[in-house]
């Protein structure tokens, strides 16, 4: 089993894409997890321009800072936060 943490409206949004291609969320994280598995790594290019990039190492910053305080946890808001910063350096 694994879970995740997604805001509704991505969520919503991949749902119908994936429904167009015919497969459901499940399925298409399925995919995902095996074609990463098949190429070593993820399946698309990551640079250090890549808004997904800057988000994960703000994220990395972040939690390093909170260890440093006592507190190794951010919550949702926080990482959706750092998320949303990141993409609007995009």
């Amino acid at each position: 089993m694994l879970q995740v943490r997604i805001d509704d409206e991505t969520k919503n949004k991949a749902n119908a894409l994936f429904n167009e291609m015919g497969i459901d969320l499940s399925t298409a994280v399925r995919i995902f997890i095996k074609k990463c598995l098949a190429v070593g790594g993820l399946p698309f290019e990551m640079n250090i321009n890549n808004s997904t990039v800057k988000a994960l190492q703000s994220l990395e910053r972040m939690g390093q800072r909170s260890k440093e305080l006592g507190n190794d946890k951010l919550t949702l808001d926080e990482i959706n936060e750092i998320i949303d910063k990141a993409r609007k350096e995009k």
